[in-house]
């Protein structure tokens, strides 16, 4: 009877969880970096994968796409703009190599070849202006935000060839202004130029937004503002974040929907009161819950101080204060201390070189631990979502995706288990010539089909509750 309530409980907080997202948001995000006929720029792909995971995790639909060809972009636009109309917010992410002639900016698909302002207004390249009005015209709000401001790589040719008269070609990108309800950001100021940061690692401007635009509770243009603070201070004063706003209300990427947080006035101490209903509660929480910051657990309270997770969140703040459990501890002796605070993305799980064997071997241990996932040998959203149900409960950051140090817990944590009997295309896996660490969980044998689910399940609530606890 428990289960059964159990389960009736986490099917209300499913249910309220998409009432609480019935905004609908829609997001670009393209990285162009493998130029043709210019210098090549490594960290766009890597930048727009990191951005689009971001945006995946506030509720966006991300239409999705690196080094792409002038065609390519036309038809991820053209979807783009189908998605984005009548849209709560449409976001538009571009990074790569972007031009302004005569005033107007443009983006580059890797195949531009540019070598007269012709090429450029005929079509070599994409115009910004156009491009928005376009695709986000009829979005109720507009976010803009360009890490294209890099220099022109055919200024010369463009110059060379308008011998006749003078043609305008800038460094950077040209001055934009907003149209109502819409913010633009630009990487640095109008006519200059901005930095692509270390090969292999997000540009200054990309990982300031990452860090700051989803934070829970945080309007995006304080969001912005801490942007600009952040590049400014990583680049030693060489590079500062420009922007143009016009936007008619507060705009929350991680809380409640925009209009209910709008339409909300601000108390004594300056804090907008979380809008009524359970849905937006457990938004809330959720947003805050492995958060290993007191301030924003205490944010929950204070606007939610009678509320349904209070418990938890002075359970999890005790939690924060003295360091996780016995258990979790025991657990996680002799792992890298690392493991708790580097994040994991696709490109760290990249960096391992997991094969379609491999993947499965984690899929097995995942399930041997009580975290059930199917073992395909494919990363698909469910596997995913299991991953972030262990790292939740063994303390690391919770991202879905693998690292070295966490894999090599995960190695170290359990033996994998053997191949079921439907899996006849692989060989059953070795087991660990080491023992588990002391004090790990001993894989326990299932007696039945229905057991085994009903571990599972058990398991994966557990792990979750346990990691929204003892998170580090």
């Amino acid at each position: 009877m428990r289960y059964l309530t159990l389960l009736a409980s986490l099917m209300c907080m499913a249910l309220s969880v998409s009432a609480a997202k019935a905004d609908r948001r829609v997001a670009f995000v393209v990285g162009n970096g493998s130029y043709k006929n210019v210098a090549q720029l490594p960290n766009p792909p890597i930048d727009a994968k990191a951005m689009a995971a971001t945006l995946r995790n506030v509720g966006f639909e991300v239409i999705e796409g690196s080094n792409l060809s002038r065609d390519q972009m036309t038809e991820k636009l053209l979807d783009f703009g189908r998605k984005a109309q009548g849209s709560d917010i449409a976001l538009f992410y571009y990074a790569g190599h972007g031009i302004a002639v005569s005033g107007t900016n443009y983006l580059l698909p890797v195949d531009a070849d540019i070598k007269s302002e012709m090429d450029v207004k005929l079509g070599a390249a994409i115009n910004i202006d156009l491009t928005l009005e376009q695709t986000m015209g009829d979005a109720k709000v507009k976010l803009v935000f360009l890490d294209a401001c890099r220099d022109n790589p055919f200024a010369a040719k463009i110059k060379s060839n308008a011998a006749t008269r003078s043609v305008n070609v800038q460094s950077g990108l040209a001055e934009m202004k907003s149209g109502e309800g819409t913010l633009i950001a630009f990487a640095t100021g109008p006519g200059q130029t901005a930095l692509d940061g270390q090969e292999g690692n997000n540009s200054p401007f990309t990982r300031a937004l990452i860090d700051n635009i989803t934070k829970p509770g945080v309007e995006i243009q304080q969001a912005m503002t801490s942007v600009r603070a952040q590049v400014n201070e990583e680049t030693r004063k060489g590079q500062l974040p420009w922007g143009h706003t016009n936007l008619t209300g507060s705009v929350y990427l991680n809380q409640a929907p925009t209009t209910q947080v709008a339409n909300a006035a601000p108390t004594a101490a300056g804090i907008v009161p979380a809008a009524a209903g359970d849905g937006v509660e457990l938004e809330y929480w959720r947003s805050v819950k492995e958060s290993n910051k007191p301030e924003e657990l205490n944010a929950y309270l204070t606007a939610y101080p009678n509320g349904q997770f209070k418990a938890l969140a002075l359970a999890r703040l005790a939690a924060i204060k003295s360091g996780a459990s016995t258990a979790t501890r025991t657990l996680n002796a002799g792992v890298d201390p690392a493991t708790f605070t580097d994040e994991a993305t696709q490109v760290t799980e990249d960096q391992i070189g997991l094969d379609k064997n491999k993947r499965r071997d984690v899929q097995r241990r995942l399930t041997a631990l009580g975290f059930d996932t199917k073992q395909t040998g494919i990363f698909n959203d469910e596997t995913r979502s299991v991953l972030k149900r262990w790292q939740t409960a063994r303390g690391y950051p919770s991202s879905g995706y693998l690292n070295k140090n966490q894999h090599k817990a995960l190695l170290a944590e359990i033996v994998a288990a053997p191949a079921t009997a439907s899996d006849t295309s692989q060989k059953p896996a070795r087991r660990a010539s080491a023992p588990p660490p002391s004090g790990a969980p001993a894989p326990q044998p299932r007696s039945s089909p229905g057991d085994a689910a009903g571990a599972a399940f058990v398991g994966g609530v557990v792990g979750g509750m346990m990691g929204g606890m003892f998170r580090r």
